[in-house]
């Protein structure tokens, strides 16, 4: 399995992990990212207050990502 990448100040959390581990494709999309790019990922992902909204969160980054959007906003 490839090291999946982290921020520059935000680890990657295990849930997001997760389905980075099981996706290669969004995978190798996250590796091209810059490491601020990368953080600003994470930060959106865990500043969600709701399990769900985080949920989202997580499945719109990877459909994003695979839209070649490189940043969340």
């Amino acid at each position: 399995m490839a090291k999946i990448l982290t921020g520059t100040v935000h680890r990657i959390p295990k849930d997001f992990g997760g389905i980075l581990g099981r996706n290669e494709k969004v995978l190798e999309l996250w590796s091209g990212l810059t490491p601020l790019a990368r953080n600003e990922w994470i930060c959106w992902i865990t500043s969600a207050k709701k399990p769900e909204t985080r949920t989202r969160r997580i499945e719109r980054t990877c459909t994003k990502l695979t839209e070649g959007k490189r940043r969340p906003c």
